[in-house]
């Protein structure tokens, strides 16, 4: 007899047979990404109108870092630097609402993030939902990083 075990192991797949079919099905696809876009256009124009408001700008900062993300994984590589722009519209913004108390876009921030929200259309067009969950993983824990290092550094002061 061999002392060779026979037993074979069985690996599981990473994603059911429903979940990876729903994944890739362009039927599945479309109401996530118009919802996403649907949030991300509601929240620019509450803020172009002065309404808006601290979960609208979590909201459509996280849309835009997902974006990033999206670029990063090869969906508008060329682009980044105006995703980079509406970032930086968007931290123009806080702080103006910390000064302020007002969450009013200017005219050249608006424009940046409505260029920033049509590239985005245009890679969830194109993205799969396992590419967008992949952008949003990596965005969350891009965030994480960031939040961990600032308590170490907070807790250094």
């Amino acid at each position: 007899m061999s002392s060779k075990s026979r037993v074979r192991k069985h690996t599981q797949p990473a994603m059911s047979p429903l979940l990876r079919a729903l994944t890739y099905s362009r039927t599945a696809h479309e109401p996530v990404t118009a919802a996403m876009l649907l949030q991300c256009y509601t929240a620019l124009d509450a803020f172009r109108r002065g309404r808006g408001t601290r979960d609208l700008h979590l909201t459509l900062s996280r849309h835009l870092l997902v974006s990033q993300e999206l670029a990063r994984l090869g969906l508008g590589e060329d682009v980044i630097a105006d995703i980079e722009s509406a970032h930086a519209a968007m931290v123009q913004l806080d702080a103006r609402e910390h000064q302020d108390g007002a969450w009013l876009l200017e005219d050249s921030e608006y424009a940046r993030l409505c260029t920033a929200l049509a590239i985005l259309d245009g890679q969830l067009s194109v993205a799969s939902l396992s590419e967008i969950a992949n952008a949003e993983t990596k965005m969350i824990e891009g965030l994480m990083r960031s939040a961990h290092t600032q308590a170490i550094v907070e807790a250094t002061v």
